[in-house]
C-alpha cells in the first residue's frame, strides 16, 4: 500500500512537471510569435506602411501582452499619425507591463511629449519626472521637463486670470440684479412724494406759488422804483403839477387874447355896398 502511494505521488509530480513544461513552452512560443509580429511591424513602419504595421503590433499584443515592444511601437505609430489619445493609451499599457527602467524611461518620456502636444503641461511635468526617476542622466528629458514647467506655470496664470474675470463678471451681474430689485421694490408713493416735493419746491416758505411771489416781488420793486423818485413836500407843487399849471395858464391867456381881438373886430365900421 505504501509503495502504491509513493508511485502515485511520483506520477503526479511527473505529470505536474510535464504540464509546467508545456505551459512554459507554450508561453515561450507566444513570446516568439509576438516578437516576430513586432519585427514585421517595424519593417512596415520603415516602409511608411503604418496601417499594416498597426495590424502586426496588434497581433503581437494579442499573443503576448507582456511584450512591451508591441504596445510601445503601436503607441509610437499612433503618435506619428497624430492620434494622440490612442497613442497615450498604448504607451500607458506598455508602462504597466514594463519591468525595465530603461524601457520605463523611454515610455514616460514619450508620454510627456504626447501630453505636451495636447497642452496638458502639468501632467507632462509629472511624466517627465517619472522618466528621470528611471534615468536621471538623460539631458533631453531634463530639457523637456523645464519646458513643461514653464508651460504649466503660464497655464496656471491664465487660469487665475480667467477665474478673476469670471468673479468680476459675476459681481457685476449681482450688482445689476440688486439694482433691478431695488427699482422693483421702490414704493409708488415715493414717486408721488417726489412729485409733491418738486411742487413744494415751486412754493415759498409761506406756501404761495413762486410765480405769484415773483409777480408780487416785481410789483414791489416797481413801487420801490417809484418811491425812489423825490416826493413833493407839503405845500410845494411837484414838477408835473407846475407843468400842468403853466399849460392851463397859457391856454387861458390865449382865450383872453382871442376875445380881445374879437371885440376889436366888432368896433371897426364897414362901408355898405352901393345901391343901384
Amino acid at each position: 500500500m505504501r509503495k502504491l502511494l509513493i508511485i502515485c505521488t511520483v506520477l503526479m509530480t511527473t505529470l505536474s512537471f510535464a504540464q509546467d513544461k508545456d505551459k512554459e513552452r507554450e508561453e515561450k512560443l507566444k513570446l516568439e510569435k509576438a516578437t516576430n509580429y513586432v519585427y514585421e511591424g517595424n519593417e512596415l513602419v520603415d516602409a511608411d506602411n503604418y496601417i499594416s504595421a498597426e495590424m502586426e503590433y496588434r497581433k503581437a499584443i494579442s499573443k503576448a501582452p507582456s511584450v512591451v515592444a508591441g504596445s510601445y511601437n503601436l503607441g509610437s505609430t499612433y503618435y506619428e499619425k497624430e492620434n494622440y489619445d490612442e497613442a497615450l493609451y498604448r504607451l500607458k499599457l506598455a508602462a504597466d507591463n514594463s519591468e525595465s527602467k530603461e524601457e520605463k524611461h523611454k515610455i514616460f518620456h514619450n508620454i510627456g511629449n504626447i501630453l505636451m502636444k495636447q497642452d496638458l503641461c502639468e501632467m507632462a511635468v509629472e511624466s517627465f519626472k517619472n522618466a528621470l526617476r528611471n534615468n536621471p542622466t538623460d539631458d533631453e528629458t531634463r530639457y523637456n521637463l523645464a519646458i513643461a514647467k514653464q508651460c504649466a506655470e503660464q497655464q496656471k496664470k491664465e487660469k487665475e486670470k480667467e477665474e478673476e474675470k469670471k468673479d468680476e463678471d459675476k459681481e457685476d451681474e449681482n450688482k445689476d440684479e440688486e439694482k433691478k430689485e431695488d427699482e422693483k421694490k421702490q414704493d409708488p408713493k415715493d414717486e408721488g412724494d417726489q412729485d409733491k416735493k418738486e411742487g413744494d419746491d415751486e412754493k415759498d416758505e409761506e406756501g404761495k406759488p413762486k410765480d405769484e411771489k415773483d409777480k408780487g416781488e416785481g410789483k414791489e420793486k416797481e413801487d420801490n422804483k417809484q418811491k425812489g423818485k423825490p416826493k413833493p413836500k407839503p405845500g410845494q407843487l411837484s414838477p408835473q403839477q407846475i407843468k400842468n399849471l403853466l399849460e392851463a395858464m397859457n391856454n387861458q391867456e390865449q382865450k383872453v387874447q382871442e376875445k380881445i381881438n374879437a371885440d376889436k373886430q366888432k368896433g371897426v365900421k364897414v362901408k355898405p355896398e352901393k345901391d343901384w
